[in-house]
Order: C-alpha cells, then structure tokens, then sequence
C-alpha cells in the first residue's frame, strides 16, 4: 500500500458517522453540521500530510497534526459537550492510526500517549 493510500485509509475508520447516528438517541450536539466540522478537520490532516509526501521532514508532519489538534481545540472550546471521555478516545485513537499511516510512532509523543497530547485541551 502506498503512503497516500495508507492515509486515505483512516477515513473508513472515522467515528463521525458513529457520532451522527447518536444524534437520533438524543446526543444533540451531534448534528450533522457539528460531524461535518470534525470530519473535515481530519481530512484536511490527511491532505496535508499527503501533500507534504512520506519522505518530508517529521517536524513536517508534526505540524499538520498540531494544526489539526488546535483546531480541535477551538471547537470544543465553542460547545465542551462535544469532546467527552468517548469521544476523546475516539479521536486520540485516530490521531494514532493517522500517525502511524504517515510513517511516525505515536509513542514518541506526548509522553507515550500520542500526538493529540502534545497540545490538547480536551
């Protein structure tokens, strides 16, 4: 599998579509707008770092997730209720897999817990 396919990937592992069917079970900060913002947040990380190239400096690639991260940030600064305990692994889960696809160890970051650690607020 090639690097741009090995990223591409993680999109068939999103949970947005998970989070949107629980709109239906009364968790009504999922609308389709608010999993919409979080997919597109991840698929701009993904283009980035396909844009960047498997070969590019990790310092790179660092910087797209922490872009990516910040802007996490922003949105659950806007309404905190939708980042909690599940969604946060959730996401830290896909930071991982994104960073293993681009050829980093997510081990070495964070502290061991990943990349999503070195700068988020949630």
């Amino acid at each position: 599998m090639t690097y741009q396919e090995k990223l591409k990937s993680c999109k068939a592992d999103y949970p947005f579509v998970r989070w949107r069917e629980a709109f239906n079970e009364g968790f009504e900060q999922y609308t389709e707008e608010n999993c919409n913002r979080f997919k597109l947040i991840f698929d701009n990380l993904i283009s980035d770092l396909i844009r960047l190239g498997e070969h590019s400096q990790s310092a790179e690639k660092v910087n797209a997730f922490k872009k990516a991260v910040l802007t996490l940030n922003n949105l659950s600064a806007e309404d905190d209720s939708l980042i909690e305990t599940g969604e946060r692994e959730d996401l830290c889960a896909l930071v991982d897999q994104i960073t293993i696809a681009c050829g980093l160890n997510p081990k070495d970051f964070g502290g061991g817990e990943g990349l999503a650690s070195e700068w988020r607020e949630w």
